[in-house]
């Protein structure tokens, strides 16, 4: 965990995503999972170069079972972007950052 990313459970999940006040993008991770490791830095990149804009936050599905099934996780990497309260994009695997980046560029327009 960076310290540029928050960690979101299905405990505070509510709080910390679907009512923030800006756009935060979730990465559904694990530990086990090597493209989740892949990624990590690159989003860890993300968080900082976008802070205080959007949110990069990560849950991982082997610690809560119950948010990543509510949304129909089911591979990993996989990354959810919400905004006021609403699922806006999401996109699977262990991506280059200009593709986040876009995704992310477009939630902000």
């Amino acid at each position: 965990m960076s310290e540029n990313t928050i960690d979101v459970t299905d405990e505070n999940f509510e709080e910390k995503v679907l009512k923030a006040s800006t756009p935060v993008l979730v990465d559904f991770w694990a530990p086990w999972c090597g493209p989740c490791l892949a990624i990590a830095p690159t989003l860890d990149n993300l968080a900082s170069e976008y802070e205080g804009k959007v949110a990069i936050a990560k849950m991982n599905v082997d610690e809560n079972k119950h948010i990543p099934t509510q949304h129909g996780v089911r591979s990993i990497p996989f990354m959810v972007l919400f905004k006021d309260g609403e699922v806006k994009d999401s996109i699977a695997g262990a991506v280059p950052k200009a593709k986040l980046s876009a995704m992310l560029d477009k939630a902000l327009n």
